[in-house]
């Protein structure tokens, strides 16, 4: 379980950064930046409950969002579709990042990173290596990454009912390659990424 032993070894307002989005063939990449109380002002709950979000349930991920909405520094950043396409995700996934540092109140004095490269953020920078499941502020930016984006694809899903994103968060299953094959894509999927780009090929073959 995630704790603050890399946290302690810093001084200063440290914030865990993290990303979600780089998989699926639709919607943006988002990234959040979350500095914790570390005292008696954190929640017992996110102690003992915290981890990465892909371990945990939607319902429990939901639960743990608001109290770290309540508690902690939240910045929020994203990449559009379009810039996904135009720099590629990995590029897109450093501008989620650097956003989601910009819109922190003051910029922090360390960051820790999950994964293995620097984005290029305005502070000292540590990158962890699957952070998610070693540090508490890295695992409570991955959860508010995660509710925020299948949230916003959720709303989505409302506009274009026919790829399950309500449910895939736009990951390429099979009823969103269902929907695909059925409908074409929409102007939230990421031509960049092959089956959306074979899909627009097809569709100029037949203009």
């Amino acid at each position: 379980m995630p704790d603050f032993t890399i946290e302690d070894q810093y001084s200063g307002r440290i914030a865990g950064i993290d990303e979600v989005g780089r998989g699926p063939l639709a919607g943006p990449v988002v990234a959040a930046a979350v500095i914790l109380p570390r005292d008696a002002r954190l929640p017992d709950i996110l102690v003992a409950e915290l981890n990465d979000s892909k371990k945990l349930s939607a319902k429990k991920r939901d639960k743990l969002f608001n109290v770290i909405m309540e508690c902690a520094e939240v910045g929020i950043g994203a990449a559009s579709v379009r810039e996904i396409d135009q720099i590629n995700i990995l590029q897109a996934t450093y501008v989620a990042m650097r956003r989601a540092v910009d819109r922190l109140a003051v910029v922090p004095d360390q960051a820790l990173v999950d994964g293995n490269r620097d984005p290029g953020l305005p502070c000292h920078v540590e990158t962890v290596v699957k952070g998610d499941s070693k540090s508490l502020s890295i695992a409570a930016a991955s959860i508010v990454a995660k509710v925020v984006r299948d949230r916003a694809m959720a709303r989505l899903a409302t506009r274009y009912p026919f790829f399950g994103w309500e449910g895939n968060a736009g990951y390429g299953v099979k009823k969103h390659m269902v929907g695909l094959g059925e409908v074409g894509p929409t102007p939230h999927h990421r031509k960049s990424f092959k089956p959306v780009a074979d899909l627009f090929d097809a569709m100029m073959d037949r203009a």
